[in-house]
């Protein structure tokens, strides 16, 4: 039998036991960059779409790709990069994608052309999900056991940080130094994540004997086709059924029969179609997909609302919208020490059903309440998605084995970046369907006020269906997934 050697090891997970409550704070915040960055270049470029159109002499639907060139990238290669990390060691791999992130940042703020510069942001994307697939691997070799609910929950603080920060920070930059400054201002956050996790995060776990699988690289360009093509369906079609998105539809299907197909006869799989079996697991994917695509009924339907029902101002507006992503990040940790406390199964629960209640709370507050009536339920939508996503992390990656951390991470990350995606073109239908019109910037303010409560009516049974599907995700006690 193979034997590890992390027992002879210092620094690695038996032998640095001592060691890890000072040098695991460092690694950890070196973590917390990483995730803060990845987030960051999600939000910070779209403030700048309409300066790029003018400065690039450029239609909408040409700078739109400065934005799709990074979710894509994300959405196509994040379990690749996962199962990557897995065979290659996670440390290496991070690294990279750090160093990739951040020169690719330098390069799209030097870019010449526009087209350039979708380039580069694919390579950030790039980038990005290797940091967004192997952060959380990491947390199981650089926090104790008990600790591990409390490290989940200062990541998702962090990423709920970069969020809300980009739109802001973006709009700051744009305005003071213009659209280069948003990308070049990763660059030093980037060389710091670099310099800190390159010190302090942990070598890789290393067994005697071990042989390294091959790399599936056609399962992982069939999914990656898969992928990009639901995603560009998602977003090209802005929820609107049409030729386009019928044929990327189809697409997406197909791509996605054939990986299956090849994954059941490729001796190393990316992704083997029996670890879907795993009940606690596929109901942990199920949930974390609902839950995002319901967070972003938020984002889609918010901004509407206050403008056309409320009669909110632009300024008044972005501080509302804040109000969702600033709630998350101080709810992060203290939901982690909670999870910690009281188990993820409870706390999964118990997030889900305060999501709930704030849809309900969405649905049924009457124009008359004001911005209050939208603002406190909001609060409560996104206090309940920190504990959620905090809690279903900790669950997921606490049940994983060493060998599989990263391809679960990525997997885990995927399910919420094709809820945010779905939630998106999805939720934005209901909406405009609900209002019944075709453009809902010139809808009236009764047509927008019961457009949202129709729409976060069918977010609240989202939400009760996620609910159903808790008790399928409740960690076993056995040992943890080979």
């Amino acid at each position: 039998m193979v034997r590890s050697i992390d027992a002879r090891v210092p620094g690695t997970a038996t032998g640095r036991e001592g060691q890890r409550s000072g040098s695991g704070r460092w690694a950890l915040a070196g973590l917390s960059l990483s995730m803060l960055l990845s987030s960051l270049g999600t939000s910070i470029a779209n403030v700048g779409l309409p300066t790029l159109a003018h400065a690039f002499d450029a239609s909408f639907q040409q700078v739109q790709w400065v934005v799709l060139a990074y979710l894509l990238a994300v959405t196509t290669l994040i379990v690749g990069a996962g199962k990557l990390g897995d065979l290659l060691g996670r440390r290496r791999l991070l690294l990279s994608g750090i160093l990739l992130f951040t020169v690719a940042s330098a390069a799209c703020g030097a870019a010449p052309t526009l087209w350039l510069l979708v380039a580069g942001r694919a390579a950030q994307g790039l980038g990005a999900a290797v940091m967004m697939a192997l952060t959380m691997a990491f947390v199981g070799e650089t926090v104790p056991k008990e600790r591990t609910g409390r490290a989940m929950g200062l990541l998702g603080t962090m990423s709920a940080v970069g969020t809300a920060l980009g739109p802001s920070l973006g709009g700051v930059l744009l305005s003071g130094f213009g659209w280069r400054a948003i990308f070049y201002v990763t660059v030093p956050l980037g060389v710091a994540t670099l310099l800190l996790a390159r010190r302090q995060l942990p070598p890789g776990r290393l067994e005697l004997g071990s042989s390294r699988p091959a790399f599936d690289h056609v399962g992982t360009v069939l999914l990656a086709v898969a992928l990009g093509a639901y995603a560009l369906a998602m977003t090209l079609g802005h929820g609107r059924v049409g030729p386009l998105m019928g044929v990327l539809l189809v697409a997406a299907v197909l791509a996605g029969v054939l990986f299956v197909r090849v994954e059941k006869r490729t001796a190393s799989p990316l992704v083997r179609p029996a670890m879907f079996r795993d009940r606690a697991l596929s109901a942990s994917l199920v949930m974390s997909t609902l839950v995002s695509t319901v967070m972003m009924a938020t984002l889609v339907v918010g901004p509407f609302y206050l403008t056309r029902a409320l009669g909110l101002r632009d300024a008044l507006v972005g501080l509302v919208l804040s109000t969702g992503p600033l709630v998350a990040a101080v709810t992060g940790v203290p939901a982690g020490r909670v999870v910690d406390r009281w188990g993820t199964y409870r706390t999964t629960v118990a997030g889900l059903g305060a999501s709930a209640l704030g849809c309900v709370l969405l649905a049924v507050s009457p124009l008359s309440l004001g911005v209050v009536g939208y603002v406190v339920p909001l609060a409560v939508v996104t206090a309940g998605y920190a504990v959620f996503q905090t809690a279903n992390n900790t669950a997921v990656m606490r049940g994983v084995g060493v060998s599989r951390r990263g391809l679960v991470s990525g997997v885990l990350q995927l399910s919420r970046n094709l809820g945010l995606v779905t939630g998106s073109s999805v939720m934005g239908a209901v909406f405009a369907l609900a209002a019944g019109v075709r453009d809902v910037a010139v809808a009236g303010e009764g047509a927008v006020g019961f457009g949202m409560r129709v729409t976060f009516g069918v977010a609240a049974g989202l939400l009760l269906l996620a609910l159903a599907a808790a008790p399928a995700a409740r960690p076993p006690r056995s040992s943890p997934r080979p």
